[in-house]
């Protein structure tokens, strides 16, 4: 569920609100952003600057809030695609209708080529997909996209991997963020996955985990680190983003009992 402090999950078990993995994890600090945004406004002044220029003169003002909300409005339209893609990969795997979306259907058929290249059978080798898991006792939860079996073990046994689909329209298929691996981490140590009755079910041990980045022309599974290290990072994540939800937004200045609008100052 929304809030004004993101996303949480509500427990239906009843205890208190679960923080999302997403949510916790917007407190680290994403550098990339910033030279991207940048890259936006100039790129729309560079393709119309007589128009541009035009406007500066004529409604500035009108002009500083589009620019400004340039790249928020095309991250969340990379979201609604994300959204669709998954979509899209969760009626491929139960081979269930879909709508027509000719801006999902490159992605859709790179991710089936992964899975013919891999020979994944979806009733045999596929063991969740997108399912939620909690983690109680630190206050989190999060939806994993898919839970498969890979021959990728000595003498090509089987082993449980935990991947995350990550789409993009421009970005390298090589591209990883130094917040995936504790994304991955998160889900991998929740102990708990939501069943579809909202019962609690005891999560599967998963092996490996790995980044599916999937691009209108190519695909990249990419296996990153999970383990404890990862996921004490998280832990500091949620600490983090739990003290800055609760925190005040206001705090008292504090005045010498002699200035004034000191509430200690005694009228004279």
């Amino acid at each position: 569920m929304a809030t004004e402090r993101g996303r949480y999950y509500r427990d239906p078990a009843g205890g208190p609100d679960l923080i999302s993995v997403t949510n916790a994890l917007d407190v680290i600090g994403k550098p990339a952003l910033v030279p991207w945004s940048a890259g936006l406004v100039a790129d729309h002044v560079i393709a119309a600057p007589i128009p541009t220029a035009r406007r500066a003169r004529v409604e500035p003002s009108r002009l500083r809030r589009e620019l400004v909300a340039l790249p928020t409005g095309n991250a969340d339209r990379a979201k609604d695609l994300g959204t669709r893609v998954h979509e899209r990969a969760v009626a491929l795997v139960l081979n269930a209708p879909y709508p027509a979306d000719p801006e999902v259907e490159p992605y859709a058929i790179e991710l089936a080529r992964w899975f013919r290249l891999w020979r994944v059978d979806f009733d045999r080798d596929i063991e969740a997909i997108e399912t939620t898991v909690v983690h109680r006792k630190y206050g989190y939860a999060g939806t994993g996209d898919l839970w498969v079996w890979l021959p990728t073990g000595p003498f090509r046994r089987r082993q449980l991997w935990l991947i995350d689909y990550k789409t993009s329209a421009k970005k390298p298929a090589t591209t990883v963020y130094h917040e995936q691996p504790l994304q991955l981490a998160a889900l991998r140590h929740a102990p708990v996955w939501l069943l579809p009755d909202d019962s609690d079910g005891e999560a599967l041990r998963v092996r490996r985990t790995g980044l599916l980045n999937l691009r209108p022309r190519s695909h990249r599974l990419i296996e990153v680190p999970s383990g404890r290290k990862q996921f004490r990072a998280f832990l500091g994540a949620v600490n983090t983003a739990r003290y800055l939800h609760n925190a005040p937004s206001a705090y008292p200045t504090i005045l010498p009992d002699w200035a004034p609008g000191s509430p200690d100052r005694k009228a004279a």
